[in-house]
Parts: structure tokens; sequence; C-alpha cells
């Protein structure tokens, strides 16, 4: 039996002879990326002649300057080795990339940034301790946020326990049943996904402890969370279940299955993936919030461990806390719980990413 190597038959192999591995025409040889590599180069070069000769100064008309050199370069490079299209090609290539640079360079910075800050005030006793006896000028080796991460953990927990039946049960509601109050239930889920977070505060706040006379409770605090994580919830989860396809509901009725056994049998799991990434949208929308809570855990220094009663705390209501004394050493806290807060829920999302992949048995 004869192969075939790139384009050209082969006399058969004997025996034991290892077979060829294929020819990948369109991996690209040093030889090919040399070019490139002294397009870049050069483009760096006049960039920084250009802007000490010129009054571009300054690390902004760099950007631009090497900006508009890389476009000249690539795309007269690819002119020349090929044609017009492929010059075309390479601006429109240069473009992405600089585009996909401007979104990732202000996140990596701010992660940046919090590493760089928050991290220096980290030990292992911030974590069993809290700041009943301690004061926000004292040093870092002393008192913790142990009461701020519970209450965050709590506070966190009830709105996501609140908002997820409620945010799915809407988004199937619109999708599956699509009745007559369709319309109204899809305009108040829009509307509410504006609401500025202070209003859910108020909300609760008014009717909470004003008008019956609540008191300041971890509890309450969810509430005004769950306010702002329903309407992202059931958006998302609305969009990812209208991705499936309708054959799969067909299918489900043709079998005999009633209507909500094909939904919770066939329709949920196929959208599991999509449905938690809703979850994990509305999570995000919330975990950082800072003026709900503000109107309805009242704060706490000591640690509560009674999400119902009494006043709490939370690592955004910490954070704020320790800003507004503006002391170098309470500014230093407020990082340290920037940063554990940011560890926290990343590793909440991962682990849900990895939970919400898994095959069913």
């Amino acid at each position: 039996m004869s192969t075939l190597i790139g384009n050209k038959p082969q006399q058969p192999l004997p025996d034991g002879a290892a077979i060829p591995k294929p020819i990948k025409p369109w991996k690209p040889t040093p030889k090919q990326l040399l070019p490139d590599l002294l397009g870049a180069i050069t483009a760096v070069a006049a960039s920084l002649i250009v802007v000490a000769v010129t009054p571009l100064a300054g690390g902004l008309g760099l950007l631009a300057t090497f900006i508009s050199i890389s476009i000249v370069v690539a795309s007269s490079i690819s002119w020349i080795r090929q044609d017009r299209k492929a010059a075309a090609n390479s601006v429109s290539t240069i473009v992405i990339y600089f585009l996909a640079a401007f979104v990732l360079l202000p996140v990596l910075s701010i992660i940046f940034e919090i590493i760089r800050k928050g991290a220096p005030g980290l030990s292992l006793g911030i974590f069993f301790n809290d700041m009943s006896v301690t004061s926000s000028d004292a040093p870092l080796n002393e008192g913790g946020l142990l009461h701020a991460l519970v209450g965050s953990l709590y506070v966190v927990a009830l709105a996501t326990v609140v908002s997820i039946p409620i945010g799915l049960l809407t988004a199937l509601y619109l999708t599956e049943v699509n009745g007559k109050a369709a319309g109204v239930v899809r305009f108040f889920v829009q509307a509410m996904s504006g609401v500025p977070s202070i209003v859910a505060g108020l909300f609760i706040y008014a009717v909470w402890m004003i008008s019956f006379g609540g008191t300041y409770t971890t509890a309450a605090g969810s509430m005004a969370l769950a306010i702002l994580m329903i309407p992202t919830v059931a958006r998302t989860a609305e969009e990812v279940l209208k991705l499936i396809p309708t054959d799969l509901r067909e299918a489900g009725l043709a079998l005999g299955a009633t209507q909500w056994k094909t939904v919770a049998l066939v329709v949920i799991p196929a959208a599991r993936s999509g449905l938690i990434t809703a979850v994990i949208l509305g999570v995000a929308r919330v975990a950082g919030e800072t003026a709900p809570l503000l109107l309805t855990v009242g704060g706490n220094d000591a640690m509560n461990w009674n999400p119902f009663s009494g006043n709490n705390s939370a690592l955004p209501f910490y954070i704020w806390k320790n800003f507004g004394l503006g002391t170098e050493t309470a500014i230093a806290r407020a990082w340290t719980g920037i940063f554990v807060l940011m560890v926290v829920v990343m590793i909440f999302f991962t682990l849900t990413r990895i939970l919400g992949n898994k095959k069913g048995k």
C-alpha cells in the first residue's frame, strides 16, 4: 500500500518502518518568521526615534506612534511577500491585537496593583482574628478580618439561595411557558438590571427597618443583594435557554413526557453549564457591592456567627471603613481586604466552573 507524503505518492514502506510525519505547510518556519521579527524591531526602533525627535513625547505618543508604524510595516511586508489582500489582513490582525491588549492591560494593571499593595499585609493571623479589641491604626500583625470574611460568605450565600430559584424560574417562564405576562415580566427584569445598588439598599431599609421595625442583620443585606442578583441571573439564564435546540424539547414531548418533565430532564441538563455561568455572573454582580450593605448590615468589628441577629460586617464594608479612616495602616488593611476578596471570588468561581464542567455519570 502506497503512502502519501505532501502531494506526492510514495512507494510502500518496508515492514517495521515508521510512518513519516505529515508535512504541515501552515506551520511557519524560522525563515518565514524572520521578516516579521525584523519588522517588529524596525517598528520599535522607528517609534523611539520619532518620539525622540518630535513633540510626540510620553507614553501616549510612543504608543500611538508604535501602532501607526506597526500597521505600515506589517502591511508592507505582507504586500511584498504576497499581495494586497494579505496586506489588508495584516492591518486587521494588528488592530485586533492592539484592541485585545487595550482590554487586557487595564485588568492586568488592576490585578498587579491589588497584589502589590494587598499581599504585604497577608498573614495567617488575619484569618483567625477580628478587630473587636484592635484599632485600625495598630500594626498589621494585630487583629484580622475574620468577621468581614465570614460576613461576606454569609451575605453572598444567602443572596444566592434566594436569587437562584427566582431567577431560574423567571427564565424558564419566559422561555418555556411564555405566558401572557411574559412581556411584563421581561420588562421588569430589564428595568431591574439598571437599578443602582444604593436603591436596593434603600428599599430594604425602608421596608424592613422603617416599616417593620427590623434591625441591621446579615439577612437584610443579603435581601438587598438578591434584588441586584435576580435580574442578572434571569436575563443570562433566559439567553442560555434560548440556545437549546427546539428538537430536544419536541423529542421529549414525542416520547410522552410532560412539558415540565421535559424541561427538568432534558432542557436544564443540556443548559447546565450556561446556567452555572448565569449564577457566576450574578455572584460577580454583588460580591463587591458596598452601598446596600452600608444601609442594611450595620457594620461590626467583632465576630457574629448568627446571620439573622445583630450587626455584622463584610469585606466590602471592611474595605470602605478602613479607606475612610485614611491612615496609612488602615489603608494597608483595606488593600489586604481587597486582595482577600479577589482571591475568595476567584476560588469560588474556579470551583463552580470545575464542578459545572463535570459530566454526569
